[in-house]
């Protein structure tokens, strides 16, 4: 069961845009391969349990996020919409409940624009959840710049 991607207004949007200095398709392979997403998914001191990732439209991705002090995080996603190496849509199925988009544009051979979006059905839930996450998709992008260091050198 696949959905669409929803049609958002700037004001239900969450945007977090970087270029880095990497090629597109190593960029995509940090997102899509799971020995490498769980290295970098999330915020500083954050850290990951895989459980399911079906890599597929209509495929599920389960995993724990484990907090820094304390509180494990369970997550439950569908992916909506791949296309290798532009694109990567998913809708979580647990809450708090919106889509991310993220978009790997090449900007030459060792540059891609990566815009990671959070969309959300209202601006009420995109604002409630506003003032924590821009940091935090920062630290993640950190986090994702580190690690596409390391592959590079594997």
């Amino acid at each position: 069961m696949t959905s669409n991607i929803l049609s958002t207004i700037p004001n239900s949007e969450i945007v977090t845009t970087r270029v880095l200095n990497f090629p597109q398709e190593l960029i995509f392979k940090a997102w899509s391969e799971p020995e490498h997403l769980k290295n970098w998914w999330g915020p500083n001191g954050f850290t990951n349990t895989f459980h399911e990732f079906d890599f597929r439209e209509g495929g599920i991705w389960k995993f724990t996020m484990h907090g820094p002090e304390k509180g494990n995080y369970e997550n439950e996603c569908e992916f909506i919409k791949i296309e290798k190496p532009n694109l990567i849509a998913w809708k979580r199925h647990s809450k708090p409940l919106f889509q991310i988009l993220a978009t790997f544009e090449k900007v030459s051979e060792n540059q891609t624009k990566v815009v990671f979006k959070m969309l959300f059905e209202t601006v009420e839930e995109c604002q409630k959840l506003k003032p924590y996450v821009v940091d935090k998709n920062e630290e993640n992008f950190d986090k994702l710049e580190i690690e596409l260091v390391k592959m590079e050198l594997q």
